[in-house]
């Protein structure tokens, strides 16, 4: 559940970053793919180390 969060939070921040910087639709969903991609691994690496570390 937490992976599928933050992929639709980095979805929607890589879309407003690429907005701000002035691009079109091609350039937001660019963005919006690369951001979701990037929190949802990292999210999934943060929930591995807090397991193997016995918090979870």
């Amino acid at each position: 559940m937490l992976i599928l969060i933050a992929f639709i939070l980095g979805a929607f921040f890589g879309w407003r970053r690429a907005k701000r910087r002035g691009g079109d639709r091609f350039d937001g969903l660019q963005y919006a793919a690369v951001h979701a991609i990037l929190f949802a691994l990292l999210t999934m690496a943060a929930i591995v180390v807090l397991q193997r570390l016995g918090v979870i």
